[in-house]
């Protein structure tokens, strides 16, 4: 079982840290695309990854046309706050690319607009709240799909 976690421009290094040990544990490879908010070789990359960072499987991408054009056949989920469908909708598959956004703003718009039938959100239960942590949302849903991966074996 192996997913793909992909962060559009991430902004915060000690998420990317995070989400760097996650993509380790689950078995996932990461994908970071540029521009990013901080240096890969940030110490609070290191400091969040502790010293797993080494053998995460890393893809690093110049642009998201660039990442697109390597992955054509790819299947996606994209998500956002502002997706229709809860993300235990997802049909997920085995490599499936789950794409977040960056911290500040989430998916662009247009991205949103041309892939609504693709683009999924966590449900939140409280109306004081609009988003939650990146590494945690990323958790969630990787761990998800593992499991219905899992189960439909």
């Amino acid at each position: 079982m192996a997913l793909n976690i992909v962060l559009l421009e991430p902004e915060i290094p000690n998420n990317t840290g995070n989400i760097g040990r996650l993509s380790l544990a689950s078995g996932s490879t990461l994908h970071l695309i540029k521009p990013l908010g901080f240096n890969i070789d940030d110490a609070r990359v290191k400091r969040s990854g502790l010293d797993y960072w080494k053998n995460v499987d890393l893809q690093v991408h110049e642009s998201w046309e660039l990442f697109l054009s390597k992955y054509p056949k790819a299947e996606f989920a994209f998500m956002s706050s502002h997706g229709e469908n809860d993300f235990y909708s997802i049909d997920f598959k085995e490599d499936m690319f789950l794409v977040f956004g960056k911290e500040s703003v989430g998916l662009p718009k247009e991205l949103i607009a041309n892939n609504k039938d693709k683009t999924f959100k966590i449900p939140l239960y409280s109306p004081h709240i609009r988003s939650l942590n990146l590494a945690n949302s990323v958790g969630i849903v990787v761990y998800e799909g593992l499991r219905q991966l899992q189960n439909a074996e």
